[in-house]
């Protein structure tokens, strides 16, 4: 079952589903260099065609010539996965100025496996939401938990992708009119994945169900729209929670950002 769900992966979720939201995509070799809303580059790769060290650092200097000349980015992620072939990549990555950040799970399971009754503490509503007012809550909320700065900016982003894709689900749990857990699904065009993205509880309100009940109510509406298999790049707070419901950690990932100088 772990070759199966990682063959799917690596055959349905990169390249073109990763470039799928771009403003722009440029290939170069084995590479997609992508530009995001708000001038956030992005690499992504099926594989890096068989390059030793000496390719493979090439491949990262035409990456950042091609983002240093253009004056709408400010940062870039290279996305690596723990089953790449890739020697060397990351002194390519650190020697050239990236970041890395922490690694995170990748998980992958069958949506059915999620779509269980979980109860939720008294006075929690658990629904899906689009209003402005609700998408800024959530984004503060995940910007608190992740100790996020820029989640204004992020928060923005969502706004205007929500506007753009109607098959975006935000879905919320409200203590009242207080966020106290949300998380997005986004189905994948043309694959049998939908993501499960920016799973987050408050602190105080963890242990208590709320982002598993959260986790199976993305998965029913996954199901309705078609979708097999659920997928999610996981911290150590969400990897244990969906294992317990079903999904199983196929490989990693590591994101290493590099900023542009000034910005």
């Amino acid at each position: 079952m772990h070759q199966r769900f990682l063959a799917a992966y690596d055959r349905q979720l990169r390249t073109d589903s990763e470039s799928a939201h771009a403003v722009d995509t440029v290939v170069h070799g084995p590479l997609r260099l992508s530009v995001f809303p708000g001038g956030r580059g992005f690499i992504s790769y099926a594989d890096l065609g068989g390059a030793d060290a000496e390719g493979i650092g090439d491949l990262v200097d035409a990456a950042l010539d091609h983002f240093r000349a253009r004056p709408d980015t400010t940062s870039v992620e290279w996305k690596t996965r723990g089953h790449d072939h890739a020697p060397g990549l990351h002194q390519a990555l650190v020697s050239r100025g990236f970041v890395a950040e922490e690694p995170e799970s990748i998980m992958i399971g069958e949506a059915t496996l999620l779509a269980q009754d979980v109860p939720v503490p008294e006075g929690i509503e658990i629904r899906r939401t689009r209003s402005d007012d609700k998408i800024w809550a959530m984004e503060e909320m995940q910007g608190i938990v992740f100790e996020d700065p820029e989640w204004r900016a992020r928060a923005e982003t969502t706004l205007r992708r929500v506007r753009e894709d109607d098959t975006v689900e935000l879905w919320i749990a409200l203590d009242g009119d207080r966020v106290v857990s949300a998380g997005r699904l986004e189905p994948v065009a043309g694959t049998d994945f939908a993501g499960l993205w920016g799973g987050a509880t408050l602190p105080e309100w963890r242990g208590r169900g709320i982002y598993r009940a959260l986790t199976s109510q993305r998965a029913r509406s996954a199901l309705a729209m078609g979708k097999r298999f659920l997928q999610s790049d996981s911290t150590e707070f969400s990897r244990p929670i969906l294992e317990r419901s079903g999904l199983i950690r196929v490989s990693t990932t590591t994101p290493y950002v590099w900023t542009k100088p000034g910005c």
